[in-house]
C-alpha cells in the first residue's frame, strides 16, 4: 500500500481519536455540573423564622388546691355526750348561731355546788366581821379599866393584884383581836377561791353550748347527735368536731417548682382554673410566697425521693364563687413578666454548641473547601487547642447564611409560649433555622441547608 492509501485511514483515525476525547470531557464535565448541583440542592431540609418584634408574656404554671382564705376547725372544750347538734353539712351558718350542745347537767352540778361554797364562805366572813368588831369594843373597855386601875393606884385606893388583873386583861383582848383579823383575812381567801371557783365552773358550762364564731359553710361534721366529744388537742385531728369555712375570700394554694421560684414574686396577677367548674377561669393575684419548701412525709424538706423540691404559692382570687368548695384541684398560670414590641427568637430555635474562641473574645471559624467559614468544633481536648484559645459551651442559634447554617451565640430574656425575648446577638430580620427538631440537633456550624419552608411570624 502506498502512501497515498494511508492517509485517509490515518486521518478517519485520529478523528476518532479526538471524538473520544471530547467526549470523555463533556463527561467529566456533566458529571461535575450533576455534582455542583446535587451539593446546591443536596443540602439538609430546614425550615426559618424571621426575627421580629412581639409582645411577650412569661408565666409560670402549678397546680394545686382551692381553699377558704379563713378556715375554722371547731373542737370541743369539755367532754360530754352530744344531747342536740343543730348543722348539716354543706349548711351555711352565720356568726353566733348554735350548732350543737354537750350534756350540761354535770356543769350545772359542779356550778351550783360551787355557787353554795362560795355562799357558805361569805356567811362565815359576814360572821367574823361581826366577831372582830366585838373584839374591837373588848379592848377598849379593858383598855379603859386599866386606866382607872392606874388612877386609883396613884391615889393608893385600889391593891396591886386588880391593877395586874386589868393589864392582863387587854392583853389578852388585844391577842383575841389579832387572831380575829388574821382568821378574817383567812376567810376572805376562801371567798376569792370560791368566786374563783363558781366563775370557772359557769366558764366551762357556757362551753357546752357551741356557737359559729363566723359566717361561712359547714364543709366537715365528723360527729353525729349521742356520740361524745373529747376535748380537742392541737396534734389530734380526731377531736375536730366540725369544719366551717368563710368562703367570702377564697385562695388557690400552689405547689411551684424551685426553679420556677425566683420569678415569682407577691402581686403578680394570675389566671386560675377550677377543674370541677370547667370553660371558666378566674382572675387573681399572689399574695403570699413561701420561703421554706414543702415539707415531706419524713419531716425533711426537700427529701422527697424522685419528687422536686417545691414551695407553697398562695393566689387570692377575685369575687365569690358560689359553686366552689374547699379541696377542689386547680391550676393557676402567674404571670412573671411582660414585653412590649421585644425583639423574638423562636424557643425551637435554641440551640447549645461548644466553641472555640480566640485570645480576642473572637470565635475561632475554620475555612472550608469552598472558602466559606466553620467555626472550629471541639475535635481535640482542651490541652490540645493553640496558645490563647478557650472552648466555651454557648447558647445560640443557626442563622440561614449563604445555604449554610451559621451558629450565632446569643442572649436571651424572658420566655413566652413559643418565644424567647432576644438581648442581643441577633438584628430584626434575619432568619434563624427552626426545624425539624432532629435538623437542629444534629445542625453544625457551617453545615449546608435547603429551605423547605418559611414559617410566617405574626405579632
Amino acid at each position: 500500500m502506498n502512501y497515498q492509501e494511508l492517509r485517509p485511514v490515518r486521518f478517519i483515525k485520529r478523528r476518532r481519536k479526538l471524538s473520544i476525547a471530547v467526549g470523555i470531557l463533556l463527561l467529566l464535565g456533566a458529571l461535575v455540573a450533576a455534582n455542583l448541583a446535587f451539593r446546591r440542592e443536596g443540602g439538609k431540609p430546614i425550615t426559618v423564622e424571621a426575627v421580629q418584634r412581639r409582645d411577650l408574656q412569661s408565666a409560670v404554671t402549678a397546680s394545686g388546691t382551692i381553699q377558704a382564705k379563713r378556715t375554722v376547725e371547731i373542737s370541743a372544750d369539755v367532754a360530754g355526750r352530744i344531747t342536740k347538734l343543730a348543722v348539716d353539712e354543706g349548711q351555711r351558718v352565720t356568726a353566733g348561731q348554735f350548732l350543737m350542745e354537750i350534756d350540761p347537767r354535770m356543769f350545772q352540778s359542779q356550778f351550783q355546788q360551787n355557787q353554795a361554797g362560795l355562799a357558805a364562805a361569805e356567811s362565815q366572813l359576814e360572821e367574823q366581821h361581826a366577831a372582830i368588831e366585838v373584839g374591837r369594843q373588848t379592848v377598849e373597855l379593858a383598855r379603859e379599866n386599866l386606866r382607872r386601875q392606874q388612877e386609883l393606884w396613884a391615889q393608893e385606893l385600889t391593891t396591886r393584884q386588880d391593877l395586874d388583873q386589868a393589864q392582863n386583861d387587854l392583853k389578852v383582848n388585844e391577842a383575841e383581836l389579832r387572831q380575829r383579823v388574821q382568821i378574817l383575812k383567812t376567810l376572805e381567801a376562801r371567798v376569792r377561791e370560791q368566786r374563783a371557783a363558781v366563775a370557772n365552773a359557769g366558764y366551762q358550762l357556757s362551753k357546752v353550748r357551741i356557737e359559729s364564731p363566723i359566717d361561712g359553710l359547714v364543709v366537715r361534721r365528723a360527729v353525729e347527735e349521742g356520740e361524745t366529744a373529747v376535748v380537742g388537742t392541737m396534734n389530734n385531728a380526731g377531736t375536730v368536731l366540725l369544719t366551717i369555712a368563710d368562703l367570702s375570700i377564697i385562695e388557690a394554694e400552689l405547689e411551684v417548682d424551685e426553679t420556677d421560684m425566683p420569678t415569682v414574686d407577691r402581686g403578680q396577677r394570675a389566671s386560675v382554673t377550677i377543674d370541677a367548674l370547667t370553660r371558666r377561669t378566674f382572675d387573681g393575684t399572689v399574695t403570699e410566697v413561701g420561703n421554706s419548701p414543702i415539707q415531706s412525709a419524713t419531716g425533711v424538706p426537700g427529701t422527697t425521693g424522685q419528687q422536686a423540691t417545691t414551695f407553697t404559692v398562695v393566689v387570692t382570687l377575685e369575687g365569690e364563687i358560689p359553686q366552689v368548695r374547699p379541696g377542689f384541684t386547680c391550676t393557676a398560670e402567674i404571670t412573671t413578666a411582660t414585653r412590649k414590641n421585644a425583639v423574638t427568637v423562636p424557643i425551637q430555635a435554641l440551640a447549645v454548641r461548644e466553641l472555640v474562641y480566640n485570645r480576642a473574645g473572637n470565635i475561632v471559624r475554620e475555612r472550608t473547601d469552598e472558602g466559606r467559614g466553620r467555626s472550629a468544633l471541639p475535635t481535640a481536648s482542651a490541652e490540645e487547642l493553640p496558645a490563647g484559645q478557650t472552648r466555651k459551651e454557648m447558647e445560640g442559634v443557626f442563622v440561614l447564611r449563604n445555604d449554610r447554617a451559621e451558629f450565632v451565640p446569643v442572649e436571651t430574656g424572658i420566655a413566652g409560649d413559643r418565644h424567647f425575648e432576644l438581648l442581643s446577638g441577633l438584628k430584626e430580620g434575619e432568619h434563624v433555622i427552626t426545624g425539624p427538631f432532629n435538623s437542629v440537633r444534629d445542625l453544625q456550624d457551617g453545615d449546608q441547608v435547603k429551605v423547605e419552608a418559611a414559617q410566617p411570624a405574626g405579632r
